[in-house]
């Protein structure tokens, strides 16, 4: 599992072992100080560098929503398959309504399932044109991910096409993925 900054490194029981690059021991914790996943080399633990790369067919991705169309919502691509890019390096995407949900596609509503501001979680199904790669939520476990209310609060999925803000109890619809387990 790959661990971000400053996140501890889950060790066995027994003695620390000597650390490398990318980790490094803070109030008797290890912890790391690179993206990527800790790996024994000989007796060193250490996180080597791990590079972000595009988007390819098959990637899952983080993005936010950042426009709305009738037809299609925008998204800016921040973390593809679990590895974050670069501040100012995100990739452009877009979910068409045919790809949001695997069944009805002709009822689809972008605005009933996307806000500005949503966190989404999602399949990359195209490179699609020159500006933007094509993204799919029609699966149980892709759609929004963290959504924050009209009060400002962080919004808790009810079911599939709805969450509620904890604070004014009022619904909203949306395109919630399923949370793994």
């Amino acid at each position: 599992m790959a661990l971000l900054p400053g996140q501890p490194v889950p060790l066995s029981r027994g003695p620390v072992p000597s650390l490398g690059t990318g980790l490094y021991s803070k109030d008797g914790q290890v912890r790391a100080s690179l993206v990527g996943v800790p790996q024994y080399e000989g007796p060193i633990l250490k996180i080597s560098r791990v590079r972000p790369h595009p988007p390819t067919t098959n990637s899952v991705i983080l993005g936010v929503v950042i426009r709305l169309s009738p037809v299609q919502a925008t998204v800016a691509i921040s973390v593809v398959d679990g590895i974050p890019l670069p501040a100012g390096e995100e990739f452009s995407g877009v979910i068409r309504s045919q790809d949001v949900r695997a069944t009805e596609r002709d009822k689809v509503k972008i605005g009933d399932c996307f806000r500005g501001g949503d966190v989404v979680k999602g399949v990359v199904i195209s490179l699609g044109d020159a500006r933007s790669y094509y993204i799919t939520t029609a699966r149980n476990d892709l759609g929004v991910i963290f959504a924050t209310s009209e009060a400002g609060a962080t919004m808790e999925p009810i079911s599939w096409q709805e969450m509620r803000c904890p604070r004014t109890g009022r619904v909203e619809k949306r395109k919630c993925a399923k949370p793994s387990t």
